[in-house]
């Protein structure tokens, strides 16, 4: 069976877990514990080690999800975790642009390791205070057209709009690699 990897990054909160979750065949492992920091402000438990779900496609092919875990003290994981992923997505939380430069360290870290396709997912966009897609391009630091990656808005705790992102990571993959 043929295995593919996939990294699902991003700032506290954003959706990472729950991405996961949604979309995965099994029940997820994942390393969350009560948060005792600022993270605690945001939501009640964080993700400390990663999350894993999976997704099969027929009866040779994998999806393996790994979630790292939002904040940089713990960045040794993402390291460990992106090492041998095939592509990578980034989630913003678009109701917080004062994580906005946290995500492009995150992205600028990830690209510093690897050199894989991603994307970039939009969540929250429901929130009040989100940021149009656009300003948050401009915020990740893509000024120019030429090669930024694709940009999907979902809400991580709808199935449907998390295989989007993920169809639209493949189909960035194969004409990434083919390229």
């Amino acid at each position: 069976m043929e295995i593919m990897r996939l990294v699902v990054a991003g700032t506290v909160g954003a959706g990472k877990s729950t991405f996961i979750r949604t979309v995965s065949e099994i029940d997820v492992v994942d390393t969350d514990r009560r948060a005792t920091d600022e993270t605690a402000e945001i939501k009640h438990r964080t993700t400390v080690a990663m999350d894993f779900g999976r997704l099969t496609f027929g009866s040779d092919m994998a999806l393996h999800i790994y979630g790292t875990p939002g904040q940089q003290r713990f960045d040794f994981m993402w390291d460990i975790l992106i090492k041998k992923a095939h592509a990578f997505i980034l989630l913003v939380a678009a109701h917080r642009p004062q994580e906005f430069r946290y995500a492009r360290r995150i992205l600028s870290y990830m690209n510093r390791r690897v050199q894989i396709p991603y994307i970039i997912g939009i969540t929250h966009m429901d929130c009040e205070g989100a940021w149009s897609s656009e300003n948050i391009k401009l915020a990740l630091g893509f000024v120019e057209e030429i090669s930024q990656p694709p940009v999907v808005v979902l809400h991580a705790e709808e199935r449907d709009t998390v295989v989007q992102a993920i169809v639209a990571l493949v189909q960035y993959y194969i004409q990434s690699t083919t390229a």
